[in-house]
Formats: C-alpha cells, sequence, structure tokens
C-alpha cells in the first residue's frame, strides 16, 4: 500500500507535459491507422460497385438501337425462316378451321386428363364473367361488367367448336381475346368442357351410360 501511495504522490507531482507527449503520439498512431482504413474500404468500395455488371450490352424490349439502321432493337423474322416453337403445322390445333370454315371435331380425343384441364382453365379464364356453370352470371357481371350470353342457349349449343375457338383466340364484342393467355391446346380443352356444361344442362336420363346409372343415386360428394 505504501508502494502504491508514493507512485501515485510521484505521478501527481510531475507535470501534465511530462507524459503527454506519449499520449498524444499514440492517439495519432490510432487516428492514422483510423485514416489508412477508411481509405482502404472506400477503395474496395469502389472497386466492387463498377457498373459493368449494371450497364450490360443487352437490349430490353422495344428499347431504341444506334447500331441497326432502323433503330430497332427488336429483329423482324428472317424471310424463309420459322421462329423455334412456331411452325403450327397443324392447322385445326391452331386455328379452329378445317378448308376455311369452323371445324366441328376437336383436334385430339378428349379424356379425363383434358376435362380437369379445361375445368381448370375455364374456371380461371372464364367463369368471371360466364359463372361456373355457364349462364353468364359470373362475379364481375355482378359487380356491373356487361352480361354475356348464358352458353346454354341454343344458339351457343348448335355452334361448332371452331366458333368457340375463334372467340377465345379473337375475342367476340366485350369480350377480350385470349391467344396470349390461354395457349392453343388449353382452348381446346376449355371447349370440351363448355360442351360438358351445355349437355349437363340438357341431359336425360338417357344420355347417362347404363352401368354408370346407379351414381345418380348417390348424393354429391361432401353433401351431409
Amino acid at each position: 500500500m505504501t508502494t502504491i501511495n508514493a507512485e501515485r504522490a510521484e505521478l501527481a507531482e510531475k507535470p501534465f507535459s511530462a507524459y503527454s507527449g506519449k499520449v498524444c503520439s499514440t492517439y495519432s498512431a490510432v487516428s492514422a491507422c483510423s485514416a489508412l482504413i477508411v481509405v482502404l474500404g472506400l477503395s474496395l468500395w469502389g472497386v466492387g460497385c463498377r457498373q459493368d455488371m449494371h450497364d450490360q450490352p443487352k437490349y430490353i424490349p422495344l428499347r431504341e438501337s444506334t447500331f441497326f439502321s432502323d433503330a430497332r432493337s427488336a429483329r423482324p423474322v428472317i424471310a424463309g425462316t420459322v421462329a423455334r416453337g412456331q411452325l403450327r403445322e397443324d392447322t385445326l390445333l391452331y386455328t379452329g378451321k378445317v378448308n376455311g370454315a369452323d371445324a366441328t371435331t376437336l383436334p385430339f380425343a378428349v379424356d379425363e386428363k383434358v376435362m380437369a384441364r379445361g375445368r381448370e382453365r375455364y374456371d380461371i379464364y372464364c367463369a368471371p364473367c360466364h359463372g361456373r356453370t355457364g349462364a353468364g352470371d359470373g362475379m364481375i357481371v355482378q359487380r356491373g361488367y356487361r352480361r354475356p350470353a348464358t352458353l346454354h342457349q341454343d344458339r351457343l349449343r348448335e355452334s361448332p367448336v371452331g366458333h368457340f375457338f375463334d372467340v377465345i383466340t379473337n375475342g367476340f364484342g366485350a369480350m377480350p381475346d385470349y391467344a396470349t393467355q390461354i395457349k392453343a391446346e388449353d382452348r381446346w380443352a376449355i371447349i370440351a368442357y363448355v360442351r360438358a356444361l351445355q349437355l349437363s344442362e340438357h341431359a336425360t336420363v338417357a344420355d347417362v351410360p347404363a352401368d354408370r346409372r346407379s351414381d345418380l343415386d348417390r348424393p354429391p360428394q361432401g353433401a351431409r
């Protein structure tokens, strides 16, 4: 304890200038190191933030080009060539026409998978206007949109399937076209499902296969 007290007394008696130089030199060294770290950090940051990845040599759709004489970056299809996936040799599948007239048959066989796909696509794209049953009472119609004709009227029940394909592809009246949203195969699947809806509204017991008629007496799934 005596030794500690003696050291304290000695420090108290020394003027500040006796040790302030050491403190200042230490502080200066720390400051210099800090400044060096900041400079190095900024240098690395500058290198890491180069715009090479941001300013890539590419065109976004419809952007002007300074390379081509017509200033268009989107180039027209070269004459005599067909883009990948755009051959479309099956006229019936992609146009719904046979010899220029609306087709009366679908371009492929209809099975359970096709019907399930048609129902799914119908519920997504068609039901908002046409309703789940095709009566033309979809939700947006209930909100004020123009009511479409019921799919169960005689005119549409008697229309060939090619007519429905044309309407889905090109639109009709207030209905916009869905060529972009719905691929050709799905348009036909929807048409198959529409035919099933039309049949359901006018079906008789005679239309049910004999081995399935007993199913008519069963309650619907989920019913209590």
